[in-house]
């Protein structure tokens, strides 16, 4: 199938939202600049705080246009060239937050920009740490804000960039070969989304499960915090009135 027949057949399919929301029809647009399209969304997506566009769709269908030829550079090239993106992306997004965060996100909600977004990713932050750099990646709308937020709070930018570095390569390189070898799949093509969040949600299972593990153990030292002020108090009544006899 050529750009030109995937066009076609994009056209020839009722919309069910905007183009650029359709990964095919977006990629399909691009014709024999699709590289350069795609490396440009992701970029936008993931650095220009523009997060409705088709992130993991948009890396999935790529992959499965290289298999079939719609894109005619090899697999690596396409991996290496999104990684680029992503990481740029997210290195962009945090010298946003670094610089003009805070006036940024002092702004009343507009179409664009919902303060919830950053709410909700503070949230992952308190859970998860910087690790949420990582895990941002596969979720929609925060893995545009949470770079941003990382350069609002002060991250340290070593350790920023390690965590980028890791995310650009699980996201960017990940979904794409994933699209390379399972595109033909309608089940997982068609589910991209859900999927990635899906796998993301199983991934952190142990770290809630020590999240968890680790309030427990607070709550029980809270607990056991007035016995324990009792029993010292309790002991230095005890040795005073011992004193006391003894003197």
């Amino acid at each position: 199938m050529t750009f030109l027949e995937a066009a076609a057949l994009a056209g020839a399919v009722p919309a069910l939202g905007p183009d650029w929301l359709d990964a095919e029809r977006l990629i399909a647009s691009f014709g024999p600049y699709a590289l350069l399209g795609v490396v440009v969304v992701v970029f936008i997506e993931t650095g220009l705080l523009f997060p409705f566009l088709p992130g993991d769709s948009l890396l999935f269908t790529a992959g499965m246009f290289v298999a079939h030829d719609e894109i005619t550079v090899p697999l690596w090239v396409l991996c290496a060239a999104l990684f680029v993106s992503a990481f740029a992306g997210d290195q962009t997004a945090y010298l946003i937050g670094r610089k003009a965060g805070a006036r940024l996100f002092r702004r009343p909600d507009s179409r664009f920009f919902k303060q919830q977004y950053i709410d909700q990713t503070y949230a992952y932050f308190d859970r998860y740490g910087g690790r949420t750099i990582i895990i941002a990646r596969f979720v929609p709308f925060v893995r545009t804000y949470a770079p941003v937020a990382a350069g609002i709070g002060r991250m340290r930018y070593r350790h920023f960039v390690s965590y980028n570095v890791i995310g650009a390569f699980l996201w960017g390189v990940g979904v794409t070969v994933l699209g390379y070898l399972l595109g033909n799949v309608t089940f997982i093509k068609d589910n991209i989304e859900l999927i990635a969040v899906g796998i993301v949600g199983v991934s952190v299972i142990p770290i809630v499960v020590e999240v968890l593990r680790q309030r427990s153990k607070a709550r029980d030292q809270r607990y056991d915090e007035p016995a324990e002020r009792d029993r010292v108090a309790a002991e230095d009544v005890e040795g005073a009135a011992t004193e006391d006899v003894e003197g």
